[in-house]
């Protein structure tokens, strides 16, 4: 849809701030606090009016500590405060598709964390219903708006590396290993769409697109190596019904080949190697984890006579969001990026600069249609 002609459009280019209200906002370590609440409080044209968790107590309790005073029990109290512009949706997955629709029977713009849906048949649902109630919205695919990936890709753009010959990822997921902190012991559980596949290799996925194009001729292999992993807190087995081993290839746009290799838990070795190779120069990514919209990015590169690496700095135009630390602030570094470049495509930036659900259900499309059988 034409982001312009909305409400919520209108209102970013009247310069008076968009309220927003999080669902999931909890005061124990939820991603909503660790992400979200510090890229709004550092982006100016945002305001945080209001937050629902699972309950009234629980949301009073976490409006007491973050100074929210509008407090609600549901999804639904939340997005028909007049208060709230803009819903985001950070919560578990199977819950993403009933509060998605919540905010957009009360005509409100949404921002959903990915994945979009807990699978296709969902994520094209939220899509359609959104684009029947010509309302904004927003895929948390925020690797994307990461400045040290904006900065690749315009090197990539400029020349840097020559033509593109062949780019590869290896990354480690973080989760999915031997062991699992009891609160996300949910990721375990294949039936509850948030794995390995389509979290840290759909955002790096995402990401890569944004920089070499869309990826053609894409194919998947996914293993299950782990069928347990033991709970930290009970020390118990607990059963992983989700691949810990992902594989891929594809084809980029003017014929570069892409390769993935994507393991659960952490590496002694690599945890995240992004290495993209041409004719004139090479580009290297680095983190600490495999999870590029939420780690802190090092971005080498060396070209022409040079036989090494050296340091690419992010120069200081490609970072939106001064205020933030990449490194102390990682994952709401991206994260707030994307709320800057979801303003500019507010006020009428020339071309749309995050995704939207559509997008979000494409990208699943293209994740499912891609799949070996098992």
């Amino acid at each position: 849809m034409n982001t312009s002609e909305s409400p919520l459009a209108e209102r970013a280019r009247s310069g008076k701030p968009i309220g927003v209200g999080i669902i999931g906002l909890g005061a124990h370590g939820s991603w909503a606090e660790r992400a979200h609440l510090p890229a709004l409080r550092a982006v100016p044209g945002y305001e945080l009016t209001a937050l629902s968790t699972s309950s009234r107590a629980s949301a009073e309790r976490s409006g007491q500590v973050h100074g929210v005073s509008r407090t609600f029990g549901t999804a639904a109290e939340l997005a028909a405060c007049d208060e709230v512009d803009l819903v985001v949706v950070a919560v578990k997955v199977p819950y993403h598709r009933e509060l998605v629709a919540a905010a957009l029977d009360a005509g409100k713009g949404v921002l959903c964390e990915w994945p979009l849906g807990n699978g296709l048949a969902e994520a094209e649902d939220m899509a359609r219903q959104a684009h029947s109630r010509a309302v904004p919205t927003v895929v948390g695919l925020q690797a994307r708006s990461h400045p040290a990936l904006a900065y690749a890709r315009r090197l990539v753009a400029d020349g840097y590396v020559g033509e593109v010959l062949s780019t590869t990822v290896v990354g480690a997921g973080g989760a999915w290993g031997a062991a699992v902190a009891p609160r996300a012991r949910y990721v375990l559980d294949a039936a509850n769409g948030a794995t390995l596949l389509t979290i840290p290799f759909a955002h790096t996925l995402d990401g890569l697109a944004s920089v070499l194009g869309e990826p053609g001729e894409l194919r998947i292999r996914q293993t299950s190596r782990r069928t347990s992993a033991v709970d930290t807190e009970t020390g118990r087995s607990v059963p992983m019904t989700t691949a810990d081993q992902v594989v891929a290839s594809a084809r980029l746009p003017g014929g570069a080949v892409a390769t993935f290799h994507y393991r659960g838990g952490m590496s002694r070795g690599t945890n995240f190697r992004w290495e993209i190779n041409g004719t004139e120069g090479d580009l290297v990514l680095t983190a600490p984890i495999g999870q590029p919209q939420l780690s802190p990015l090092a971005l080498e590169g060396g070209r022409g006579a040079s036989t090494g690496l050296a340091p690419l700095p992010v120069p200081d135009s490609y970072v939106l969001v001064p205020g933030l630390d990449p490194q102390a602030d990682a994952p709401a570094y991206a994260v707030a990026h994307a709320y800057h470049r979801f303003l500019e495509d507010l006020r009428g930036g020339a071309a749309p600069a995050v995704p939207d659900f559509a997008h979000g259900a494409a990208l699943h499309r293209t994740i499912e249609t891609a799949l070996a059988p098992s």
